[in-house]
């Protein structure tokens, strides 16, 4: 087998599934391949490709040492099995039996008794390699039509259905989780204390100048009480804060300054202001907010939104 396939192939298909082992045998944590992240690996394989050349070299070398102790009949009788084997006999083998073609010293058993001309016609048998062909189109026809038209499997209009259903899940779930990709629809709540430590200090980076420290308010409203202008609630608080407060006066829309996340938390923190007492709180304004018998803090708000 050595002889019949050339050493620089050798090395190249031993070098590249060593390569592959190695590669799958590292997690490297990250998109880049184990040597780019490590240079001992990259060393390793170098090192590695090293010996390989090395031992066709030597393999090689004790090759023609040997050659040199032969007389020179039997080192033409090595070169000519060498230069036989180099040509692939099992392959053209392989080949015959797949066509089996006769020979043309016996194409006299199959020629038919008419010709035109003198063009004479052949009566070849089918090649193998169609006839197993046909054959395997015949199982794969009769596997195909017992499993989809009488056992009912999905065929490819419903898988496509279902993937696309599973696709639509897969991102709904992402964008759940994806918190910089939260929206009015999918804006909820946030309790950890990372989030709400994170809203607090956007609060009090923004938001003191009109509502207070405490969230009394000053030149903004209250946010303490139950009372909001625009409506209170998870959803209508980002909007406000997204698209700001009425249209001529109250707060200016902060979706340029601040991302979906950043007001998802400062929305959610200041709803730890509720119930709570501030120093000089301001009075009541706009209505009052029940969200447990109201349905809209559950769903997308109408045209104006929060406080």
């Amino acid at each position: 087998m050595k002889n019949l396939i050339p050493s620089w192939i050798r090395v190249t298909v031993v070098f590249f599934i060593i390569f592959g082992i190695v590669e799958y045998s590292i997690d490297t944590g990250s998109s880049k391949p184990a040597f780019v992240v490590y240079p001992m690996v990259l060393l390793f394989l170098l090192l590695v490709l090293f010996i390989l050349i090395a031992m066709e070299g030597i393999i090689s070398a004790m090759e023609g040492i040997m050659l040199q102790k032969l007389n020179p009949e039997q080192q033409e009788a090595f070169l000519a099995n060498k230069n036989k084997k180099l040509q692939f006999t099992w392959i053209k083998k392989i080949y015959k039996k797949l066509i089996a073609q006769k020979p043309i010293e016996e194409e006299h058993e199959i020629i038919l008794d008419h010709n035109y001309d003198g063009i004479k016609e052949l009566d070849n048998s089918l090649p193998p390699w169609w006839i197993y062909g046909f054959y395997l189109t015949i199982i794969f026809a009769a596997v195909y039509l017992i499993r989809y038209h009488v056992l009912g499997a999905p065929n490819q209009y419903e898988a496509f259905k279902t993937e696309m259903a599973e696709a639509k899940k897969a991102v709904a779930e992402y964008k759940k989780n994806a918190k910089n990709l939260v929206d009015i629809n999918t804006v909820t709540q946030l309790t950890d204390a990372s989030d709400l430590n994170a809203g607090k200090k956007i609060f009090e980076t923004n938001c003191i100048p009109c509502h207070m420290i405490d969230g009394g308010g000053g030149i903004g409203p209250n946010l303490t009480d139950k009372y909001w202008i625009l409506g209170g609630g998870i959803k209508h608080i980002f909007k406000t804060i997204s698209e700001g407060g009425r249209s001529g006066k109250g707060m200016i829309s902060w979706k340029s300054q601040l991302k979906p996340l950043e007001i998802a938390q400062v929305a959610s923190y200041v709803l730890t202001l509720q119930g709570t007492t501030p120093a000089n709180p301001k009075a009541p304004q706009g209505d009052l907010w029940e969200p447990e018998t109201s349905s809209t803090d559950q769903a997308t708000p109408a045209t104006e939104s929060t406080e």
